[in-house]
């Protein structure tokens, strides 16, 4: 049968070319199935302390903090190494303001990055490099620079990072050796070799439906050939 003979040749060919996608497919997703996503994520890598507040603390008001910072749309109160702080925002400017001097403290030093680290890092590595990032590497995506980088030399997970805001101090970001991987497979499982976000791109629905091409095709050969064998 002429139609027989096309759909095998259509399958053949589309089997080469989705194969190898989707033995990429099957072997990144064994991997997000394999490494549990709190691994993924760093929560055991890193927390952040909770802090309580002292209710009869001695603090400057909100109105003395609009007066000498204008312009503030939000004022959150907080405590950071043991220190009450006030984050202000101004627009998309963050700030810390201490909450006894109102003395404005951020950008955040070195120091108080090293200290931030420690009270937060819960692995079993020590701090190999601390890093000053104006440009911000793929694996911090789109979070604005710049960022204090605190590299550890730890085995387990490896090559750990924890990233700091110097303007909030707050840790924005836990990257280590299991996440890059699943980062790099990721890559490769939603096809998107740039930005690494992008689900729904237009090479992915492409081979989606490449994928169902074939899978149809193979269902139709087989429905066939049993039709042949009950003739025969």
């Amino acid at each position: 049968m002429q139609l027989a003979f096309w759909v095998r040749r259509a399958h053949k060919w589309i089997g080469l070319l989705i194969g190898v996608q989707a033995l990429l497919w099957m072997i990144s997703g064994l991997y997000m199935v394999v490494v549990p996503l709190e691994v993924i994520h760093g929560d055991h890598l890193a927390h952040v302390p909770t802090e309580r507040l002292n209710p009869s603390a001695s603090r400057i008001t909100q109105a003395q903090l609009h007066e000498s910072h204008p312009g503030i749309t939000s004022i959150r109160l907080k405590v950071l190494l043991g220190k009450e702080v006030y984050e202000i925002k101004q627009d998309k400017k963050v700030s810390l303001v201490d909450a006894v001097s109102g003395k404005t403290i951020s950008p955040l030093d070195r120091d108080s990055i090293i200290a931030l680290a420690d009270a937060a890092y819960v692995g079993e590595g020590s701090i190999r490099s601390i890093e000053w990032i104006t440009k911000a590497p793929q694996e911090v995506g789109a979070r604005p620079v710049p960022l204090w980088a605190v590299h550890y030399d730890d085995v387990d997970p490896g090559s750990s990072t924890l990233y700091f805001s110097p303007f909030s101090g707050d840790l924005v970001a836990r990257r280590h050796e299991l996440w890059r991987w699943f980062d790099f497979l990721w890559m490769f499982h939603i096809m998107d070799y740039e930005e690494r976000e992008d689900v729904n791109n237009t090479l992915l629905r492409v081979a989606s439906i490449t994928g169902l091409a074939f899978a149809l095709s193979g269902a139709w050969l087989l429905f066939y050939s049993f039709q042949r064998r009950r003739q025969a």
